[in-house]
Parts: C-alpha cells; sequence; structure tokens
C-alpha cells in the first residue's frame, strides 16, 4: 500500500527508481553442452534418456526392495540397478520426474514382483541382471529390451499382460 504524500518520510527512506535493465537479445545454443540438432535428445546406444530429478528413481526402489522377489543367484543391487534405469526411461518418455509406477512396472516386467515368473524368464533375466549395479553396459542391455510401446503402457495392463505373456512385452532375441 502506498505511503500518502502528506506524511512526512526522511529523503534515505524515500523509494529510489533505479536503473531499468534492457530486454534480452534472443537465445541460441552456442555453448559446447547444448543440443544442436532440430531433432531434441540424440537418441542410440549408451546415450540413455535424459528427464527431471531421474535419481529420485533409485530412492523409490529402495522402499520397494522387501518386495521384490528374487531367485537363488540373484542380488538386489543388481535387480534395484536395473529396474531404476527401465523406470527412468519410462519416467522421461513421459517428460517428467519419475514415480513409484514407473519403478514398479520395471520391476513387474522382469518379474520381480507378484506372482511367481516362469523358470524361463527367471533364466533369462539372471543372466540380463548380473553384475548390473557395476556395469553401465549390463544396465543399458536391460533398458534396450524393453520397448517404448511396452514403457507407454499402464501398470494395470502390464500386470495383466506378463500373465498372459511376458515375451511379448520385451525384445527377446
Amino acid at each position: 500500500m502506498g505511503q500518502p504524500e502528506f506524511v512526512p518520510v526522511p529523503e534515505r527512506d524515500r523509494v529510489h527508481v533505479t536503473e531499468r535493465l534492457p530486454v534480452p537479445d534472443g537465445w541460441t545454443a552456442d555453448r559446447p553442452g547444448d543440443v544442436k540438432s532440430t531433432g531434441g535428445q540424440p537418441r542410440g546406444p549408451w546415450l540413455g534418456s535424459a528427464g527431471p530429478d531421474q535419481g529420485y528413481a533409485l530412492r523409490l526402489a529402495a522402499q520397494l526392495r522387501d518386495r521384490i522377489s528374487l531367485a537363488p543367484g540373484e542380488h538386489s543391487d543388481d535387480v534395484i540397478a536395473g529396474a531404476v534405469e527401465v523406470g527412468m526411461k519410462r519416467a522421461s518418455l513421459f517428460g517428467r520426474a519419475p514415480i513409484k509406477a514407473d519403478v514398479e512396472i520395471a520391476f513387474t516386467l522382469w518379474g520381480y514382483l507378484g506372482d511367481a515368473p516362469e523358470p524361463e524368464l527367471v533364466a533369462f533375466r539372471k543372466a540380463m541382471f548380473a553384475g548390473a549395479a557395476h556395469h553401465y553396459a549390463a544396465r543399458r542391455a536391460i533398458v534396450d529390451h524393453v520397448p517404448e510401446e511396452t514403457l507407454r503402457l499402464t501398470a494395470a495392463d502390464v500386470q495383466q499382460r506378463t500373465k498372459t505373456g511376458w515375451r511379448a512385452l520385451l525384445t527377446v532375441p
């Protein structure tokens, strides 16, 4: 609220108009790390999927650690590392930070949540997730086996489709 003009104000307390800043010029991507192509973020092997606050998926996965069903010879750190990468890719497809459903879908796709998976899936995932906590290439291979169409499904759809056939959801050689 403004102060009436008839009220005396010492000079040091008066509001002084400062210099106005000029309107900035247009911005161009000319720094070394800027994405310059018109196609947006580059895609390809080993490049990953950019998205906001993706590290939050690690916290979400840690909350699900007790619900993960492991087969003999599987390690929870490897499973969490691989599933987090899949969850982060799903979140980046929607242009947002990871949510609990992203990580749950990743675990469900590979048979770590829910009903006991088929022995064939267990053998396939054991080889895929071995050492994933320590090897970026292993995590990238896990993510590359999950097609974008699968990641766009809802959690209910993924649960239903894993019961009828997990091969339809993953790229299996």
